[in-house]
């Protein structure tokens, strides 16, 4: 049993045991969201290599961190991801290895990423119309992002979710298709609401907004949703069943129901950045210690302490003036 001192544990008494990790910040999709129509990324020898994340996560293992998940960006535009994946999968202690995408690269790569050792993976799919679906992903193509979730259904996930981004005036009448649509593949899907993250121009954060109850309103029409109780590395999503199938549903409410106080979350950008709060400005350079050789002891130590600056919460008051300036794929999402 590792004592406090050497695990991760707030100054909230919160107990950190989820790492989402983004390996680049680079993605083949320019989703409305989450990226400006230009962008500029990151030079590549900024960015962590896989020896450096397996690095990293071996620590985070160390001071009680069960689950990963590896995010950009977008996570399979990175050549060595499988790599990443094995390495990864291979820590003892690690009880979970996720990943969150975007579907693009899963034809080709979905078998793989099960043999890697990746247990679950979430999908981002706002919308099942060709012509919307375009509209908000700039350059994405959703029948490649299709027949993805069909390679990944084969492949053996042990769950798959879609997320979805609602915006109103945009894809708010997906709600329904994209239930049915999850139900009958027989995997889970969340509702998201945006975070105002970065400088944005392409929607009105305030205006767009999809509240989590106006989409389970919606969902109770037609569907009895029983509520699932979570375990202590799960994320931010309220989860309910869809009685009388395999389907679960979630909503993540960072706008309207404030999940702060049972954050269990810290965040490694791709530049190794350990982000304390994806609200916050706050972080820590680990890759600047590691490039100078610091040992694993100190290493350690450095997370611990950088604890006591990870806030008590986010705070979205105004969505259209984002306290945190860096975009989604910066830190990962």
């Amino acid at each position: 049993m590792k004592s406090q001192q050497t695990s991760l544990v707030d100054t909230f008494d919160r107990r950190i045991r989820y790492l989402r990790l983004s390996v680049t910040d680079r993605c083949d999709f320019r989703c409305q969201y989450c990226m400006t129509e230009e962008m500029r990324f990151l030079p590549r020898k900024a960015v962590l290599s896989a020896e450096e994340i397996i690095r990293l996560a071996n620590l985070f293992v160390d001071l009680g961190v069960q689950k990963i998940r590896l995010t950009g960006g977008e996570p399979l535009v990175r050549p060595d991801i499988v790599e990443i994946a094995q390495g990864l999968s291979s820590i003892d202690g690690l009880n979970e290895l996720v990943m969150t995408t975007n579907g693009s690269q899963l034809s080709t790569l979905a078998k793989p990423l099960v043999e890697a050792g990746v247990s679950r993976i979430n999908v981002s799919l706002d919308t099942l119309c060709e012509d919307q679906f375009t509209e908000l992903s700039r350059i994405g193509d959703l029948n490649k992002v299709l027949a993805g979730l069909d390679k990944a259904i084969d492949a053996g996930f042990e769950r798959i979710r879609l997320n979805t981004v609602l915006l109103t005036g945009k894809n708010d009448t997906q709600i329904a298709p994209l239930i049915d649509f999850a139900l009958d593949k027989g995997i889970d899907i969340a509702f998201i609401e945006e975070m105002p993250m970065g400088h944005i121009t392409q929607t009105d954060r305030e205006l767009s907004l999809v509240p989590s109850a106006q989409v389970l309103d919606t969902i109770r029409r037609r569907f009895n949703l029983v509520p699932i109780v979570g375990s202590a590395t799960d994320g931010p999503a309220r989860r309910y069943s869809v009685e009388g199938t395999s389907t679960e549903v979630g909503v993540i409410s960072p706008i309207t129901d404030n999940f702060c106080d049972a954050c269990n979350r810290l965040r490694i950008t791709p530049d190794g950045r350990l982000v304390l709060c994806l609200g916050h400005e706050n972080s820590l350079d680990l890759r600047q210690m590691l490039r100078s050789d610091m040992d694993s002891s100190s290493l350690k130590r450095a997370i611990v302490a950088a604890l006591a600056y990870k806030p008590e919460r986010h705070v979205f008051d105004q969505p259209d003036e984002p306290q945190v300036v860096r975009l989604m794929n910066a830190t990962g999402g």
